[in-house]
């Protein structure tokens, strides 16, 4: 579904991306492990057209997307959930609901995929009328995640969704990633929480500055000694 092939990214003088491959398949959880600085949100951004490459190609099924413009990769099915929630605070949760589906002309089409939000996140539905702004972290970061399957991804991007959540709120979280993927929407996810990406993801690609260092199963990655020392603890 995804490829990726030398992808470079400049900015601000700084090399952020040094040819990075990477690939996708539909039916895939891939995380992206690394520290802070490492390249994973730019290589998001990058793929979701906020950020332009200076090298390299971005593929998604089987259409060079490289540079294109945020909008017009979004409209294909490519959907990118940033990091830090970024919910509208003084609209209400189906507002927010709503402005998923924006580029989305059949308003049908719309409401039903709000009632799907509704169905998978009960507690949006409960919320319907109540501000974003109000809600708790997880509730937000959950209103994020819905307000993007709205728009109708194929593929979504998932930039730190664990950030600042409570342990129990994480694995919420990341159980409604897992129920996201096995409905029938790809994910790429970047996330601090290694340990818990990796309990989810099917595979995964660790990076260092910029390039990518280790790839394989999560399965591999959770018993490599090197992913352990640096992302798991050690334990």
């Amino acid at each position: 579904m995804l490829e990726i092939s030398d992808l470079d990214v400049h900015y601000d003088g700084v090399h952020a991306l040094r040819g990075l491959s990477l690939t996708l398949g539909a039916d895939e959880i891939v995380t992206l492990l690394g520290n802070n600085g490492a390249g994973k949100t730019t290589t998001l951004s990058a793929i979701s057209g906020l950020v332009r490459p200076s090298g390299g190609k971005v593929v998604f099924e089987d259409k060079d997307i490289t540079g294109l413009a945020a909008h017009k990769i979004t409209s294909q099915g490519l959907v990118h959930c940033p990091e830090g929630r970024r919910v509208f605070s003084t609209m209400s949760v189906h507002d927010n609901l709503l402005l998923g589906g924006y580029l989305v002309r059949d308003q049908a089409e719309v409401r039903k995929r709000i009632d799907r939000v509704y169905d998978l996140l009960p507690r949006l539905a409960e919320r319907r009328a109540q501000q974003g702004g109000t809600l708790s972290g997880g509730e937000q970061q959950m209103l994020a995640i819905g307000r993007a399957l709205v728009t109708g991804p194929r593929l979504l991007l998932l930039d730190e969704p664990s950030m600042g959540l409570a342990p129990l709120v994480v694995a919420q979280v990341m159980e409604l990633i897992a129920d996201i993927n096995a409905a029938g929407t790809a994910v790429l996810l970047v996330e601090q929480n290694a340990s818990a990406a990796l309990k989810i993801a099917h595979r995964g690609y660790v990076l260092e500055s910029g390039q990518g260092t280790l790839s394989g199963t999560a399965d591999s990655l959770r018993s490599d000694p090197r992913v352990v020392e640096a992302y798991l603890g050690g334990a």
